[in-house]
């Protein structure tokens, strides 16, 4: 995107139609008068639960987002609800890669149905994508060593994990993680469950086990706290080169 285009992004966001109005009313985000604010420091925030995250705390966690696997989404409508599901999860990446934030990715069985990853991801983070734990068989990641070692290697005690499907491939790490000590806050719109009941089920389990569930547009601007934040940019960069701000005029999201 050009300086003129990222400019017209943040008017557009900030002041924005009155589609981006609604959807700013929504989501909990603040207006032009949020850049007289302060920022939120790291140690005035609580220490767990999503408002506990910033860009320098949290890891991302990708697990089995896999051209086959969103397939077996069933709780997504179509066409247009799966290739919602690739734009938010693009979108999170983006900002993690450009903030700098750890990212971990994992894969299922590349050479089987759930084929390889979404083939973004190698421009998006192309060392991440390389050093992917491909996993030949285990369910939940996290009781593949090398993907528990491979969270636990980047020191952060916040995880901010989104996974294909819901009910398979984020709730059991999820649990996991959490079981662990470690915070974790689950990404449920780069998440689909196998079946609409799956996706209350695993709703249930996460909130009894106290993991937050966010989505992600919320999600970064809680973490950066301030429009002038150092990584607003890598927001305003994500959004706008993943088509959001578009996407929120035409409306009907899920």
């Amino acid at each position: 995107m050009q300086n003129d285009d990222l400019t017209l992004g943040r008017r557009g966001f900030l002041a924005g139609s009155a589609a981006v109005a609604a959807a700013t009313a929504l989501t909990g985000l603040a207006g032009p008068a949020a850049a007289n604010t302060q920022p939120m420091e790291t140690n005035m925030r609580p220490e767990t639960g999503f408002r506990a995250l910033t860009p320098e705390n949290t890891a991302l966690v990708l697990v089995d987002h896999q051209v086959g696997t969103i397939g077996w989404a069933g709780e997504l409508a179509n066409e247009d609800e799966r290739n919602q599901l690739k734009m938010w999860t693009r979108t999170v990446a983006r900002f993690a890669k450009a903030a700098g934030m750890p990212i971990v990715l994992t894969t299922s069985l590349e050479t089987e149905a759930q084929g390889p990853l979404l083939p973004e991801f190698q421009e998006i983070m192309p060392e991440e994508y390389a050093a992917r734990i491909q996993r030949t068989g285990v369910i939940n990641a996290w009781d593949d060593p090398a993907f528990a070692d491979a969270v636990r290697a980047t020191g952060k005690r916040h995880l901010l994990i989104g996974g294909l499907t819901t009910d398979v491939c984020l709730v059991p790490p999820a649990l996991s993680a959490k079981e662990e000590g470690f915070n974790v806050v689950a990404l449920v719109d780069i998440s689909a469950a196998t079946t609409k009941l799956g996706a209350q089920t695993s709703l249930t389990l996460l909130n009894n086990a106290g993991i937050d569930q966010m989505v992600v547009t919320p999600m970064i601007t809680s973490m950066l706290g301030d429009y002038k934040s150092p990584v607003s940019g890598a927001f305003f960069q994500a959004m706008g080169t993943e088509g959001v701000f578009e996407a929120y005029a035409r409306g009907n999201l899920r």
